[in-house]
């Protein structure tokens, strides 16, 4: 048996083997064995209702926290442009499928009728498209990234205090639960951390690099003149959003380890 399966399990909220093998890398200083959804046969998907990528974050967390009954890491990102009032944003991975976009820029780009599915070379043309016409110095933008860590309600209580707790016994599971409350698991509401990280950049006029994902062939970093896709693999992950994010959540999680009280969010 290794010393990695006495470790405490930490819920990483996604299924995705790239996006797990990127957090093993993150929170490689945590004491924490990592799982994915995958890991404990969860393939149930919450909806991402969220308005904010704080609250979808959050809304991840708790129903996948409560449902597994573990210590539990979900996220949400993406890319935030100014001259287009922050858009994509929270809908960043499904930029242009749902509804017509109209830029927010005076005189720049056009609507673009919606179509899907979007790939992600759709979406980075959408993007150059609906920022046509906008100077240089107005192309600022950033990738943002909110982690949110549930932690499970203490199993050190004795049962006549929880009981109060308990979602009834005739009350239908709700599919949407709060994402406050830690939806309806064993005890609820249950206490949460957010932590944000992000990376400032320009939006070039057209592509460059053969690396990265998303949105990165035209998130320029002006401090190496190079894109994100154009990034070596190993920097990108030292300086990405995510990365900033992670570094703050393996304080937390070692505070965690150790018996310390983490700062809570509401």
């Amino acid at each position: 048996m290794t010393t990695e399966s006495f470790k405490p399990k930490l819920l990483i909220a996604t299924s995705n083997p790239s996006k797990m093998r990127e957090y093993a890398g993150l929170l490689r200083d945590a004491p924490f064995q990592l799982v994915s959804l995958a890991d404990l046969g969860i393939t149930h998907e919450v909806d991402e209702t969220g308005d904010t990528f704080a609250e979808n974050a959050q809304l991840k967390a708790s129903e996948y926290g409560s449902n597994a009954g573990i210590l539990t890491l979900a996220d949400d990102s993406g890319l935030e442009v100014d001259a287009l009032g922050g858009e994509p944003g929270v809908f960043s991975a499904r930029y242009g499928e749902k509804s017509p976009l109209i830029p927010i820029y005076e005189g720049g780009g056009q609507v673009i009728s919606p179509s899907e599915p979007r790939s992600d070379q759709d979406r980075v043309d959408l993007l150059l498209k609906n920022l046509e016409g906008v100077p240089w110095e107005r192309r600022t933008a950033r990738f943002r990234c909110v982690l949110a860590i549930w932690f499970p309600p203490s199993r050190d209580e004795p049962p006549e205090d929880r009981s109060s707790q308990l979602a009834p016994k005739d009350a239908k599971k709700n599919p949407n639960p709060p994402f406050v409350k830690g939806g309806w698991g064993d005890l609820a509401p249950a206490p949460m951390t957010l932590l944000v990280g992000s990376i400032a950049g320009m939006i070039q006029y057209q592509p460059m690099g053969e690396d990265g994902f998303g949105y990165d062939p035209v998130f320029l970093l002006p401090s190496y003149g190079l894109t994100m896709a154009q990034l070596p693999l190993e920097e990108k992950n030292r300086i990405s959003h995510r990365a900033n994010a992670a570094g703050k959540a393996v304080k937390v999680l070692n505070q965690a380890f150790s018996g310390q009280p983490p700062a809570f969010t509401s």
